[in-house]
């Protein structure tokens, strides 16, 4: 009995913890354990989590700036009758300023945050779920944002979300203190005629700065609420609205292009909508295509299809390579290509669409 119980005992002492060499990333020939490639993506996502945390505090900057701003210009237009209206006019054209940057630091948001929900829906979220299989083209989407970044949402979409967030209650409170400052302050008009004379400003007669002013905060108002369809923002908890056929062309032409579609449905909301990956098609023309093959296969996991072809001017038989790809994969396919030989003919040429394994499915 002792040495039958101190058998497992010295089995489990001699017996050595076994890594895990499998790779669980290959891409452009190189290939990472599971604990390198999950050490990575942590690190990177605290670094966009951190980098849209520092422009959303950017945008509560451009907040404080008109809500501080707007109650210097109403306290001194109502502090002494003496004082003119006309602080408020170029008030309301400060906040439409600081409205204008807010939108612009909103599409910068919306690019890190995109890239935080490409990771948090597909990456994180799938492990939740085995088994781990996040959707073929999200890594494609996150290596596309990073080498050539593009604002998510179109400046439509993040100037008319900005006013109704925050700013229309601003402009609101201008408006109310405008009409304040002419109807009773300091004595309350008794006919429209002592309002209108009021109303003016300088050579400029009343009746034309009432008519500036309407147009003015109107045309705010209807950007502001007539965008209220776009939904391509990511960054936040979208509001769930129903769909106004009469706006829906409006909204489509206000939307980044190359958007992916259903962008309008509530649960698109669910997932980051941003253009699609940019998908190509190399044709390579060379005297080594099996060695090309090989090595593209290899090393990109990439299928090749072989079409047999003759040379019209030398009058040789080649084999042409097809190979359809990504466009961050273009720079491996060049290299194993060079590596095979240099003297081949590349072509690449952009698809329309392509579907199948290891891309989109096929769909009618």
């Amino acid at each position: 009995m002792p040495e039958t119980s101190e058998t497992p005992h010295a089995d489990r002492e001699n017996e050595k913890p076994r890594e895990n060499h499998e790779p669980v990333w290959t891409f452009r020939g190189y290939e990472m354990r599971p604990s390198e490639f999950n050490t990575a993506m942590v690190h990177y996502y605290r670094a966009e989590i951190q980098r849209s945390n520092v422009w959303r505090q950017r945008l509560d900057n451009t907040t404080n700036w008109a809500v501080l701003a707007s109650s210097a210009a109403i306290s001194f237009a109502l502090s002494d009758p003496d004082h003119h209206y006309g602080v408020l006019i170029l008030n309301t054209l400060l906040v439409t300023l600081f409205l204008w940057m807010e939108a612009r630091r909103y599409r910068y948001y919306e690019l890190w945050a995109y890239r935080t929900r490409l990771m948090e829906t597909d990456f994180f979220a799938a492990m939740l779920s085995p088994p781990f299989a996040p959707r073929p083209e999200w890594a494609e989407s996150m290596v596309e944002t990073l080498h050539t970044p593009e604002f998510p949402i179109s400046m439509w979409e993040a100037f008319g979300r900005r006013f109704r967030r925050n700013f229309v209650w601003i402009f609101l409170v201008l408006a109310l203190s405008w009409l304040l400052k002419i109807f009773m302050h300091p004595t309350i008009t008794t006919s429209w005629d002592e309002a209108i004379t009021r109303l003016s400003l300088g050579p400029l007669s009343g009746w034309l700065i009432l008519t500036a002013g309407l147009v003015y905060n109107g045309l705010l108002f209807l950007i502001g609420f007539a965008t209220a369809g776009l939904r391509q923002a990511t960054g936040e908890v979208l509001p769930k609205s129903g769909n106004v056929p009469v706006l829906k062309k409006l909204w489509h032409a206000m939307e980044v292009k190359d958007a992916s579609a259903g962008g309008n449905t509530s649960q698109g909301a669910n997932k980051p909508r941003g253009r699609k990956r940019q998908q190509l098609l190399c044709m390579i023309i060379s005297t080594k295509p099996k060695n090309i093959a090989d090595r593209i296969m290899r090393d990109l996991k990439r299928g090749v299809t072989g079409l047999h072809g003759a040379g019209m001017h030398s009058q040789q038989e080649r084999d042409v390579l097809i190979v359809a790809a990504t466009v961050s994969e273009i720079a491996g396919i060049k290299t194993a290509v060079k590596a095979e030989d240099p003297n081949a003919f590349v072509i690449v040429m952009p698809a329309q669409e392509i579907m199948g394994r290891g891309f989109q499915a096929l769909e009618i």
